[in-house]
């Protein structure tokens, strides 16, 4: 059984310039919002750009998790977390915008806050935001989130070359360590590009919130794109309705872990009762931005989760795909509610680059992971695992 036979079908490299094509309308259309209104412009941006990094971030949670815990519904998969994984470069590419807005159109308000406004922050805050230690920080995410991704990659193209044991030893040495350290920088960076919209505000469960949205954007993408392999070969005969099974196990847990997260960091804010803390929801429940909650409670949670309780629907490849479909959509609905409110304090309203912002990126990033995808098979073979992955989805 060769890797060259698990290639990407030539197919996919149609959704690859669809994606390109309105990725560069996406990017044009956003060159003119930029010129028309730059403050609204670099605000779309930062939802869009928080939206896509939170798929590649969490793809390289969940490949750190797997290769940690080995498993069949791990190797459907992995060629789609790789290649997301190798997006980073592209990402921090695309983090210059955020730093363009950070300077010149005051995109978080304490940079006001350190030249000594009347809202000036407290001494502490004041010297964690500041501009300096701010970039210092974004560089020691990228470090480390492009370390983690050099060295899975790396290793996994060798294990396609040499049929070696260690390599898999490899891996999951580094994977335990790496998902500490992603742990604490998403939890840092959430605080440093989100929670800084509101100086002010602040939650404990914050970072742990991401780490979870970012688990669930990741695996409903891949999900979804796995319906999308399954439907030709060479992925037709190897998606199994058990790896389906096992991966819509895993999208219901993580959409109750992010329930879990959200529900907490409500109850311990509002049961605190304090002022400095209330105020992030009371921007959220007391206008016409509680609908969008509400939209979430029923959507994001209860929806997809009587859903995926189901069986026989976890095993449908197209039923699945759909509803991994919604909470991806849903997904940019939540970060919509988290980022919206600073800019539209006095209910919800939604600029078309809000819509045009994360499209445009979403064309780029989604050309340029379809092109990482089809430079690997589809498929780890020589993964010692391999085998019995296969006959477990035979099997059932």
């Amino acid at each position: 059984m060769s890797a060259a036979s698990y290639m990407a079908p030539s197919e996919i490299g149609r959704i690859q310039q669809r994606s390109l094509v309105i990725g560069v309308v996406g990017v044009i259309a956003c060159m003119i919002g930029a010129f028309t209104s730059p403050p609204q412009f670099f605000h779309s941006y930062l939802l869009g750009y928080l939206f896509w990094m939170g798929i590649v971030l969490g793809c390289l949670a969940i490949l750190m998790l797997q290769h940690m815990t080995g498993g069949g519904w791990g190797l459907i998969i992995r060629r789609l977390l790789e290649s997301a994984t190798r997006t980073l470069p592209l990402m921090l590419v695309l983090f210059v915008p955020v730093l363009i807005g950070l300077y010149k159109f005051d995109l978080y308000p304490w940079v006001h806050h350190e030249a000594g406004g009347e809202q000036a922050t407290q001494t502490n805050k004041q010297i964690y935001l500041s501009i300096p230690f701010f970039l210092a920080r974004a560089a020691f995410y990228f470090t480390v989130w492009l370390a983690l991704m050099y060295l899975m990659n790396k290793w996994s193209k060798q294990q396609d070359q040499e049929k070696d044991p260690l390599i898999r030893r490899r891996l999951q040495d580094v994977s335990g360590p790496g998902l500490v350290f992603y742990g604490l920088t998403v939890t840092f960076a959430s605080i440093d590009w989100v929670m800084s919209l509101e100086p002010e505000w602040f939650s404990t469960i914050f970072g742990i919130l991401f780490i979870g949205g970012q688990a669930l954007s990741a695996m409903s993408f891949v999900i979804a794109f796995t319906v999308v392999l399954a439907k030709r070969e060479p992925m037709a005969s190897v998606v199994a309705p058990q790896h389906l099974h096992d991966l819509g196990k895993l999208l219901l847990a993580f959409v109750m872990l992010w329930a879990y997260f959200s529900f907490s960091q409500f109850l311990i804010i509002w049961s605190g009762n304090l002022p400095e803390e209330i105020s992030y929801y009371t921007r959220r429940l007391h206008n016409s931005w509680k609908y969008v909650g509400l939209v979430l409670i029923l959507a994001h949670f209860a929806l997809p989760f009587l859903l995926l309780l189901s069986r026989d629907l976890k095993r449908q490849a197209r039923r699945l795909g759909l509803v991994a479909s919604l909470v991806v959509l849903m997904r940019f609905v939540d970060l919509l509610w988290l980022v919206g409110p600073e800019l539209h304090q006095q209910g919800f309203a939604i600029h078309w680059l809000d819509l045009a912002v994360p499209v445009g990126l979403g064309g780029i990033w989604m050309a340029f992971f379809i092109w990482q995808l089809r430079r690997m098979p589809l498929l780890p073979v020589n993964d010692p695992q391999f085998e019995e992955a296969f006959s477990h989805g035979q099997r059932h």
